[in-house]
């Protein structure tokens, strides 16, 4: 590294979350330093190029450059592979947005490069740093709670994703309820069967695509418990997210659905806000799963959330995807 007190960062992408990343990387994160941002809009780049940044085009030049010892890449999901394989040739750090890519078969052969290449690497899977979701997991993983039995997630996004984005989004699955899945990993263990069921009543687009917008899917562990995740691209009222996990001596529920904490009471009723998209709902977990791959560096520990669990919670969702369009259930170790 360049500086043992200092990671110097490059910023691949820089829509909505590479935005998020940039300006944390600059200002909010601890032994993080913002050297570069590429976007193939330059205005964009230039927007979030922070504390004095330098934008380009170029992504020779930003992975070419000796002062960046990390990239953080979250530029569009088609492109992660390639960037991910470029990054890895270039001998930077690497975090990359998820998933690595559509295909499971892609996503296997450029993990296996960047391990081969001894390179550190974290999948941003960013509700494993939320502070409820990683308290849920800590007290699981101590035992205090007893065997788990049943896990429960729901997620609902206020609205319908623009059409250019679902054709290329990979499905509800890999595109959306991937983080549910991998919470489901993180807090209860490796998923052997999933059974997924799916309609469209949200908007005519997903059928163009082949695509749903609510869903059940059901979840079999490794350990005996049980699982469902709830899924729906339309919740009017706002990001509608939950977590609850039913143990043999209680059960442990996250939920934080109101971005200003206050209820109001009054002639007309009880009345509150909400949060309207996921980026506000997970601010800090953004910040808070850069900087835990920051401290990884700097201290030469393993990073959480690896190679293997950008594999193994895609996997799970390309067998839901199977699932859906044969209309059975399906083991992991079919995929």
């Amino acid at each position: 590294m360049s500086n043992t007190r200092t990671i110097n960062f490059g910023v691949i992408g820089a829509g909505a979350i590479g935005s998020i990343h940039a300006r944390n990387i600059a200002t909010r994160i601890a032994g993080a330093n913002l050297v570069g941002v590429m976007d193939v809009n330059l205005e964009a780049a230039q927007k979030a190029a922070f504390g004095g940044a330098y934008a380009t085009q170029d992504l020779d030049r930003l992975l070419g450059d000796p002062a960046i010892d990390a990239v953080l890449i979250a530029s569009l999901t088609a492109l992660h592979r390639e960037h991910i394989q470029q990054a890895t040739q270039a001998g930077k750090a690497i975090f990359c947005e998820k998933p690595v890519a559509l295909d499971i078969h892609e996503t296997r052969r450029v993990m296996q490069e960047v391990e081969e290449a001894k390179l550190p690497f974290q999948i941003g899977f960013q509700r494993r740093f939320d502070p409820g979701y990683a308290e849920v997991a800590r007290l699981l993983r101590s035992g205090e709670m007893g065997k788990v039995e049943m896990f429960r997630s729901q997620s609902s996004d206020p609205k319908p994703a623009p059409e250019h984005y679902i054709a290329s989004s990979g499905g509800i699955y890999i595109d959306s309820v991937i983080h549910d899945i991998d919470v489901a990993r993180f807090m209860v263990g490796e998923i052997t069967r999933v059974t997924a069921l799916g309609r469209n009543p949200v908007d005519a687009v997903y059928d163009k695509y082949g695509d749903i917008s609510i869903s059940i899917l059901t979840l079999e562990f490794e350990n005996g418990a049980v699982g469902v995740i709830q899924n729906s691209r339309r919740t009017p009222h706002g990001y509608d997210l939950r977590c609850e996990v039913h143990c043999e001596r209680g059960k442990l529920v996250t939920e934080d659905e109101r971005e200003t904490k206050l209820w109001r009471y009054d002639a007309h009723g009880i009345h509150g806000d909400y949060y309207y998209y996921f980026m506000q709902r997970f601010q800090d977990a953004y910040r808070i799963e850069v900087q835990a791959f920051v401290d990884g560096l700097l201290a030469g520990t393993p990073l959480q959330p690896n190679t293997h669990d950008a594999i193994e919670s895609l996997r799970v969702a390309v067998a839901a995807t199977k699932s859906l369009r044969e209309a059975r259930s399906v083991l992991i170790a079919e995929v």
